[in-house]
């Protein structure tokens, strides 16, 4: 298991804080969630997923929520395993393009149709694919779709990243980084928003 705690970290949290001990009555789900951090992003077998790609995909997953702080955690972590500069540039500069508010999408002809929401739909700018290379430019269009447009998941996003180099087994891994990261960022962001609250008088 990863040491320190991974959430309570992004939380903001001492290991003795009264809402660090709250969690401490959930043992198992604490376990749980710093397992999947460490299958994630400290994986014994990273297959052939780099901690490159791992670190830039949550930094970007990070930066489309406006989680700063969370942002800079994964970019330093991105910043460890040597990108060139303008790779860098490139994805700070596509986590601002791609904010929104979301979620957006529509579901298939029924009645759930009159809860479609139109939405804009991204795509890493062309001034900077070349930094980021074939695929960590499929995978973030990819992925702002899982986070903004869930709804409009289709084979043809599929193949883009299949075209782009990422395999079957990729496709899993940068769906678990996702789901995972919904969460965790979540968690984190519910813990340093009731942190504050109880700081108040």
């Amino acid at each position: 298991m990863t040491n320190p705690d991974i959430i309570d970290t992004l939380a903001g949290l001492s290991p003795d804080s009264p809402l660090a001990m709250i969690r401490d009555r959930k043992p198992v789900t604490r376990q749980q969630a710093q397992a999947s951090y460490g299958a994630l992003f400290e994986p014994a077998h990273p297959g052939s997923v780099t901690a490159q790609e791992r670190s830039a995909v949550a930094t970007f997953v990070a930066g489309l929520h406006a989680q700063d702080e969370i942002a800079t955690f994964y970019a330093a972590g991105l910043s460890r395993t040597s990108p060139p500069p303008p790779f860098s540039a490139a994805l700070s500069a596509e986590i601002l393009l791609g904010r929104a508010n979301g979620p957006y999408g529509a579901y298939p002809k029924g009645p759930l149709s009159t809860e479609d929401v139109a939405g804009p739909i991204y795509d890493v700018a062309e001034a900077h694919r070349a930094a980021l290379g074939s695929r960590i430019t499929a995978a973030l269009a990819h992925v702002h779709m899982l986070v903004f447009h869930p709804r409009d998941a289709s084979a043809a996003s599929l193949q883009r990243l299949l075209d782009a180099g990422w395999s079957n087994t990729d496709i899993v891994t940068l769906s678990q980084l996702v789901a995972f990261l919904a969460f965790q960022i979540r968690a984190a962001a519910g813990l340093r928003t009731l942190a504050a609250t109880r700081s108040v008088p």
